[in-house]
């Protein structure tokens, strides 16, 4: 089940660098998103604890969820991006883990390995004292 948080997100743009020449000094093009997890609508209860756990150290002081993006040269295509990022963080954040199931070892797994302590022991006998031949 995926969730689109888009609606919930507020937007604020600054000027950023990188490319654009004199042009970058005069347009805001990077995009700031936040949104907050505590006031939102579209999640449950536990899914907003489970989002304030697993995303802590995205998450400001006031509750706000916050990405921000000045890779593109358009304030269009920052906001596109901070909203697939938000949107990716918060449903790999809610994906549940799959357990693992613990296994037994086979038959032939258990007899390597008392035929390799066999050897191991072999080995190790042989270097006791009195056992050296002529010597």
């Amino acid at each position: 089940m995926k969730i689109d948080i888009s609606p919930e997100i507020s937007f604020q743009t600054a000027r950023s660098g990188g490319k654009g020449g004199q042009h970058v000094n005069k347009v805001e093009t990077m995009v700031e998103g936040r949104w907050y997890i505590a006031t939102s609508a579209l999640v449950s209860d536990w899914q907003k604890q489970v989002l304030t756990e697993k995303l802590a150290n995205r998450i400001n002081s006031e509750g706000a969820l916050l990405v921000k993006s000045q890779a593109e040269r358009t304030q269009l295509g920052n906001k596109e991006t901070v909203l697939r990022k938000m949107n990716l963080l918060v449903n790999q954040a809610l994906e549940k883990k799959k357990s693992r199931i613990a296994t037994k070892p086979t038959k032939a797994s258990k007899e390597r390995r008392i035929e390799s302590k066999k050897k191991d022991s072999a080995r190790k006998e042989g270097r006791k004292k009195g056992n050296w031949l002529n010597g």
